[in-house]
C-alpha cells in the first residue's frame, strides 16, 4: 500500500507481529484538539466584540450587533458540526464527486445577475433573505474532500503519469476561474495551493510539480498585471506609504496597529485603530487589532494554537495511513494544510508581507459562512480522530492488526 507521506520514511512492523501497547491518555490529552478549537473560537468571539463595537454602534445602533450575530453563527456551526460528526468518514468518500459538482453549480450561480449578491464590487454571496451564503467557503472544503477521494482512487496514476496529475487540476482550474470572475483571488489561491500541496505529498513527479507551479505563478502574475484593480492593490502593497490616504490606507493603518502593540499590547479593548481608522477591523484585519491590544504575547498564543491544529492534523494523517485509512489520511492532511495556509496568508496580509487578498482568519474573523464551514471541517477532523482511536482499541483487543492494515499502532 502506498504511503500518504510518500516523501518520508515511516517505520513498519512485520505482518502478524503483536501491536505495541498504546499509552493510557488522560482526558486533557485525549481531547486536546477539541479544547484548542473551542478555545480559539471563543477567543475569536471576544476579539470580534472588541474590534466591532464602535463600528456596530455607529452603523447598527447597538455595540453588540456584530458580536451577537457571530455568536449565533458559532452556535449554528456547533449544531451543524455535531451533526457532521455523526457521519462516518466513508460516507464523505462516497459523496466526494457529487458534492464538488453541486458546489461548482452554486459557484456558477453566484455570478448570475439578480441571484448573486454584490458587495464592495464583488459578487460572492447567494442571498436567501434571512441570511447570505458565501459559496467559496464551502468550495474550499469540498475541493479537499474531492482531492482526498481522487488520490485514493488514482494514486498510482498520479505518481506515474502526467494525465493522472493534470486531471484533478482541470476541475480545480475551472473552480478557480469561477472564483476569479467574482472576483475572489484569495479563495482561488488557497484552493490551488492546497491542492498542489496534497498532490506533492501524494508523490507526484517533482518535474511535473515544478512545471505546474511555475505555470500557475505565470498565470497569477498575468492576472495581476492585466487587472487594474489587482495591480493597484499590488502597488500599494509594495509601498503603502506612497499613498497612505488612498490605496495604501488600509495597510498603513494595519501596520500602525501592529506596531503600537509592542510586547504586551495596549490591553483588551484599548485599540485606537479600530475607532474608524482601520477598515474591516472585525473581519480581514482582526489580527491587526489583536496585535495592538494583546501585543506579541497574544500573537504568540494565537500562532501556537494554529500550529497545534496543523500539527495535530498532520499527525492524524500519518496515523490514518499507518492504519490503512488512506482517505481519512488525505482528508486530515488537506484540512491541516488549508487551515495553516489561510491563517498564514491572513497574518501575512495584516503585516504587509503579502498583498491584500480578503481572506479571513480561521474561526476568529467575523463571518457566518466561514464560521459554519470551519465548524464542519473541524467536526470531520474530530470524527477522523474518533475513528482512529476506535481502530486502535480494536487492534489492541485482538492483539493483531486487522485485515485492513498491516501497520503498527500509533497513539492518536
Amino acid at each position: 500500500m502506498s504511503s500518504i507521506v510518500s516523501r518520508t520514511v515511516i517505520g513498519r512492523q512485520s505482518l502478524g507481529a503483536p501491536a505495541p501497547e498504546v499509552p493510557v491518555q488522560g482526558w486533557l490529552a485525549s481531547h486536546a484538539l477539541l479544547i484548542v478549537l473551542v478555545g480559539l473560537s471563543l477567543f475569536g468571539l471576544v476579539m470580534i466584540a472588541s474590534a466591532s463595537m464602535p463600528y456596530a454602534a455607529e452603523t447598527h445602533g447597538s455595540p453588540f450587533y456584530i458580536v451577537g450575530r457571530q455568536l449565533v453563527f458559532l452556535v449554528l456551526g456547533l449544531l451543524v458540526g455535531y451533526g457532521v460528526y455523526q457521519i462516518p468518514i466513508a460516507v464523505w468518500e462516497r459523496a466526494a464527486l457529487p458534492l464538488i459538482l453541486v458546489s461548482l453549480f452554486f459557484l456558477g450561480l453566484v455570478l448570475v445577475p439578480g441571484i448573486g449578491k454584490m458587495v464592495n464590487g464583488s459578487r460572492r454571496w447567494l442571498d436567501f433573505g434571512l441570511f447570505t451564503v458565501q459559496v467559496s467557503e464551502a468550495v474550499k472544503l469540498l475541493i479537499i474532500v474531492y482531492m482526498a477521494g481522487y488520490l485514493v482512487r488514482r494514486g498510482e496514476l498520479v505518481r506515474e503519469s502526467f494525465n493522472g496529475f493534470i486531471r484533478p487540476l482541470t476541475l480545480i482550474g475551472f473552480a478557480s476561474v469561477l472564483l476569479l470572475l467574482e472576483p475572489d483571488f484569495g479563495a482561488a489561491f488557497v484552493i490551488v495551493t492546497t491542492s498542489l500541496a496534497m498532490l506533492f505529498v501524494a508523490g507526484v513527479r517533482l518535474t511535473q510539480f515544478i512545471a505546474m507551479s511555475g505555470a500557475l505563478a505565470v498565470l497569477g502574475t498575468a492576472s495581476i498585471a492585466f487587472s487594474p484593480y489587482r495591480m493597484r492593490r499590488f502597488s500599494s502593497f509594495l509601498d503603502p506609504f506612497s499613498d497612505p490616504y488612498d490605496s495604501g490606507f488600509q495597510l498603513t493603518q494595519s501596520l500602525i496597529a501592529i506596531g503600537s502593540g509592542g510586547f504586551s499590547g495596549l490591553g483588551l479593548g484599548g485599540s485606537v485603530q479600530k475607532l474608524f481608522y482601520l477598515p474591516e477591523a472585525h473581519t480581514d484585519f482582526l489580527f491587526a487589532v489583536l496585535c495592538e491590544e494583546l501585543g506579541f504575547l497574544g500573537v504568540l498564543a494565537v500562532i501556537s494554537a494554529y500550529g497545534f491544529i496543523v500539527w495535530r492534523s498532520f499527525r492524524l494523517a500519518r496515523t490514518a495511513e499507518e492504519l490503512g485509512f488512506r482517505f481519512a489520511g488525505y482528508l486530515a492532511l488537506g484540512i491541516g494544510i488549508w487551515i495553516g495556509l489561510q491563517a498564514f496568508v491572513n497574518m501575512g496580509v495584516n503585516m504587509g508581507i503579502l498583498p491584500t487578498k480578503g481572506i479571513t482568519l480561521p474561526m476568529m474573523s467575523y463571518g457566518g459562512s466561514s464560521a459554519i464551514v470551519f465548524a464542519v471541517s473541524f467536526a470531520i477532523l474530530l470524527r477522523i480522530e474518533s475513528e482512529l482511536r476506535w481502530q486502535q482499541r480494536e487492534e489492541l483487543a485482538t492483539q493483531k492488526p486487522l485485515s485492513r492494515s498491516h501497520h503498527r499502532v500509533r497513539t492518536v
